[in-house]
């Protein structure tokens, strides 16, 4: 009994496919008498097909997809009148062993992505901390602005830990703006910005007012400025969309009473008031995660939804204002004709617009709310944020596992449409996660209070030891299918555990002199713009176990071939055949005998094609 979904013996299309293909399943099983194609719709009912017995003894079905959606297959097989079940085991083949089954990914046929995202790099920023212009604030913030930009930010402290999140540090969009020549070194192609609407909090995701810049990051000119300028770098920008809920502070809900409006806490009159859902009027009332300051919006109610997404609405006013797209959060508590018609409105603005969610699992495959999500299917997300991808990489690089690693990337490879692949978000931090070289040398904080984060730091052993380990989860970022996404400061190794700590100020006196890190992502930022494999180019497994990894990205234009050892011992490793004389472009390894050897807690990469030149050529003028 033998199946694999990664063998085209065995199936003849790896991955998502479109409406309409017909896809070939064989499965080899000479001692059965019977065999059956179970197969199911999202999270329909199983439909039994009868498998055909060929010449050479194996089972053959030819299945024609002629809709969209996520499809879910097994097998059964009987011997002497006993069925038996066949389920997809971690590695792609078959095992009697349940729970789980092969899964096949049907799109659209027009399902197109954006262009200008493939090969790139996404930088993240969270505006408040990243550098802040000489322009002054409004008043009323003057006292929660740090006077040192040092500083670490503010929390209330206790074991509870509540943070305030109503504290500054002054940046602000013009700042951004100067910094622009810093980024464009290395090699960033994207911006995504963290909210910048109007809003009471230093996160800014209990917006205010959807129509307006907050204050304390400049106005709505500031930002068509930031655009404008960061094109001329070839840099595009998008927004932190947070339409899963407002601020009850805000024009719309207006608990305080801070604006002139009618809002809905206000009156049971007002325009706003459909917008959210009130259990008793004015106390009680449906709220993101039990936090009363956000109220949930109703994202059906069609005024809500003309506002977001109409003409002359929230996405198109920014568009013009030249914001190329938008990153939706809470994707997973949107509605899926709500997220289809936020599509439609970026895509109207422009064709090449983008929009990306925030999902924490598998995308392709993501039940909420007891449906069967359909992100990738063509008519809603182009793409996401890659979280099974960091997470299977910090695992890697900071405890090994290669064979697991392997099998779990190879998995979301083939479950993702390669439209959505090659321009998934390839974090490892972010805002809501804890710093990447915390995750990887900190000591874990499994629960514990802010008050143990805040005083929770590196050691110097950590701290070299982390330096390591944050070069080897980079090159897999950098180099594995999607778009790496950098959060401001990882580049110069900035530590820190959950909000507030992972959200400090840039330390700009980290980037003067010698920063061999610093250097070390200008060196990807660049391997990313002139290799072309790294655009769309094929993932093949090389040598694995449970030390260590190695991998090609392939295509016609040239080829990668990256090894990496998160592992305590050096480790040798098989060149694929006539690599020996290939273009070495990182890593202190001496091909040999078809082999290499790569150090501890280190990495290779190697180059072929005419492209290795001109990225050697780049990167001794970086030094």
């Amino acid at each position: 009994m033998y199946y694999d979904s990664f063998d085209l013996r065995y199936k003849s299309h790896f991955g998502a496919s479109e409406k309409g293909e017909t896809i070939c399943f064989f499965l080899d099983s000479e001692e059965s008498t019977g065999a059956h194609f179970l197969l199911r719709c999202g999270m329909g009912d199983y439909e039994y097909r009868q498998m055909q017995r060929m010449p050479d003894g194996r089972f053959f079905i030819s299945v024609t997809f002629d809709n969209p959606g996520v499809y879910f297959y097994r097998f059964s097989v009987t011997n002497n009148g006993e069925e038996r079940m066949i389920y997809r085991a971690p590695d792609g083949k078959a095992t009697f062993d349940p729970p789980f089954d092969w899964q096949q990914t049907v799109t659209d046929n027009n399902y197109t992505t954006p262009q200008w995202l493939r090969g790139g790099l996404i930088y993240q920023i969270f505006p408040d901390r990243f550098y802040k212009a000489d322009v002054p604030l409004p008043k009323q913030y003057d006292d929660r602005v740090y006077v040192d930009w040092n500083d670490e930010p503010t929390f209330t402290g206790g074991s509870v830990g509540k943070v305030i999140n109503n504290d500054y540090f002054g940046g602000n969009l013009l700042g951004i703006a100067e910094k622009l020549p810093y980024l464009s070194s290395l090699g960033v192609t994207m911006i995504y910005l963290n909210p910048i609407f109007e809003a009471h909090s230093n996160h800014r995701y209990n917006t205010a007012n959807y129509m307006k810049v907050d204050p304390t990051l400049g106005t709505n000119d500031d930002f068509a400025t930031l655009c404008k300028k960061a094109k001329e770098y070839g840099i595009n920008i998008i927004l932190d969309g947070v339409f899963s809920h407002t601020g009850s502070d805000s024009i719309y809900f207006n608990k305080n009473n801070r604006y002139d409006s009618v809002g809905a806490y206000n009156s049971q009159d007002s325009e706003y008031y459909p917008w959210y859902s009130f259990e008793h009027f004015n106390d009680k009332y449906k709220s993101w995660w039990g936090f009363d300051t956000l109220p949930e919006v109703n994202e059906e109610n069609e005024s809500f939804c003309r506002f977001i997404t109409g003409e002359g609405g929230v996405i198109d006013y920014w568009m013009s204002m030249g914001a190329k797209g938008f990153r939706l959060d809470v994707a997973d508590e949107l509605p899926d004709s709500f997220i289809a018609k936020i599509r439609t409105a970026v895509k109207r603005n422009d064709p090449q617009g983008l929009l990306i969610g925030e999902v924490w699992e598998d995308a392709s495959n993501k039940v909420s709310y007891s449906k069967q999500r359909e992100y990738l299917m063509g008519h809603e997300l182009d793409s996401v944020m890659n979280y099974p991808f960091a997470n299977e990489i910090i695992r890697f690089v900071r405890y090994t596992g290669g064979i697991d690693f392997i099998n779990h990337i190879t998995q979301i490879i083939e479950n993702y449409p390669a439209q959505s692949l090659n321009t998934a978000m390839n974090l490892l931090s972010t805002h809501d996660t804890e710093r990447l070289i915390t995750a990887l040398a900190g000591e874990p904080a499994n629960g514990r209070d802010r008050e143990w984060q805040y005083r929770c730091h590196l050691s110097d052993e950590q701290r070299a030891h982390g330096e390591e380990l944050v070069r080897l989860a980079a090159i897999l970022q950098y180099t594995l299918p999607g778009v790496p996404s950098t959060y401001y400061g990882d580049e110069i190794l900035m530590e820190g555990y959950r909000d507030p700590f992972n959200r400090g100020s840039f330390k700009w006196d980290k980037i003067s002199g010698v920063n061999e890190t610093l250097e070390f992502y200008k060196m990807l930022g660049a391997l990313r713009k002139f290799c072309p494999a790294l655009k769309e180019g094929d993932f093949l497994k090389a040598q694995y176990d449970y030390n260590c990894v190695s991998y090609l990205r392939v295509c016609d234009d040239g080829e990668l071939f990256v090894m990496v050892n998160p592992s305590q011992y050096d480790i040798v490793y098989w060149l694929l055949p006539d690599w020996e004389n290939d273009a070495v472009l990182y890593g202190d390894i001496t091909p040999e005998n078809g082999m290499v050897r790569v150090p501890k807690y280190s990495a290779a990469i190697m180059g072929r094609g005419e492209w290795t030149r001109a990225f050697s050529a780049y990167c001794r003028s970086l030094r």
